[in-house]
């Protein structure tokens, strides 16, 4: 057996340090994932794991291009989130179970992009545009297989995969979708059109948005996190090639992590403003310390303090030590 490892920061070079020797003492075949070359081989070994929880998987998707063997997402924290399923603590355990093949394969496809023209990396969960200044109208076209469909003005536009209807899309109003679903979403965020609402679409059809105008500069959002900027024209189809993503028995099912994050948008109702920023912020951004979060949300440091303290005591964040300053506390993600 032969598994490929990666990672997306300093951080998760110490996770995969234990990773690789871990795996090693069992007898199974490493290498680490450290350039393009690699990732291009990555159909080449039995599995990838990568480190980093959901943020990880994310990123890891965005630098393949083509296939890729199953992969499996470690993480060091006490709970699975959505997409990483294996904690390092269970991966001798776990190891025997992989050797066997004692695990299934969820295939769920991905989105292809183009930014003016220009290729960009695909996405797993979502791809958003949105003007660079925050409260800020953006009117644009909504173009399905060169079909017009909407002509908007909103804040803000959102297409998902089924795989992304929880997250960005499901935070804008859109509604949740079974993994397996061959379908897209589009999300328009606080359009000013009271009847505007989400729309779902074959996953075989071509989707633009275009003709887009605002005050300011628009941004494209790959998966929350990597920005381009973007002219006037977004085209998004069904990428060639699906994530596939290892399911181990006795792990969290679709369906009950779908559950999970029905709890936390109830939860979230009874959130302040604040609050809830603050967890989509470290749900994009992956882990932050105070002055992170201060530089992305732009809240007082009070208000961020106090926030935390709530979202710990609900029990949706966790406070750890920085493995890169002992002094500063870093501030995650809790399910």
């Amino acid at each position: 057996m032969k598994v490929a490892l990666s990672g997306i920061d300093l951080r998760d070079g110490a996770l995969l340090s234990k990773v690789k020797k871990t795996l090693e003492s069992l007898t199974v075949k490493t290498q680490i994932m450290k350039d393009d070359d690699d990732y291009r081989t990555a159909k080449e070994v039995d599995l990838v794991m990568v480190a980093g929880g959901d943020r990880g998987i994310l990123d890891y998707f965005h630098k393949i291009e083509y296939d890729s063997a199953p992969v499996l997402g470690i993480y060091e924290t006490d709970s699975t989130g959505f997409l990483a399923q294996l904690d390092v603590r269970e991966l001798e355990s776990a190891t025997s179970q992989l050797k066997r093949g004692s695990y299934s394969v969820e295939e769920v496809f991905r989105l292809a992009v183009r930014v003016d023209g220009k290729q960009a990396d695909p996405v797993l969960n979502d791809v958003a545009v949105f003007p660079s200044k925050s409260a800020t109208l953006m009117e644009h076209v909504l173009r399905i297989d060169a079909n017009d469909i909407w002509h908007d003005k909103s804040d803000g536009v959102i297409i998902s995969t089924p795989t992304g209807s929880t997250a960005y899309s499901m935070s804008a109003g859109g509604p949740m979708v079974l993994q397996k679903a061959l379908v897209f979403l589009v999300v328009s965020v606080n359009s000013l059109d009271n009847t505007r609402r989400p729309l779902i679409v074959p996953n075989q059809s071509k989707l633009e948005i275009t003709d887009i105008i605002s005050r300011y500069h628009c941004e494209v959002v790959l998966d929350g996190g990597h920005r381009i900027q973007i002219k006037n024209n977004l085209e998004c189809s069904k990428h060639a090639f699906p994530a596939r993503l290892v399911r181990l028995g006795g792990h969290s099912s679709a369906a009950s992590l779908m559950a999970k994050k029905v709890k936390l948008a109830e939860d979230m109702l009874k959130m302040p403003p604040s609050a809830k920023l603050i967890l989509k912020t470290l749900e994009y951004e992956g882990s932050l310390s105070q002055k992170d979060l201060a530089a992305r949300t732009m809240l007082p440091e009070r208000t961020i303090r106090l926030s935390l303290s709530h979202l710990i005591n609900q029990g949706h964040v966790k406070k750890k030590t920085s493995l890169r300053d002992a002094r500063q506390r870093i501030y995650e993600l809790k399910f």
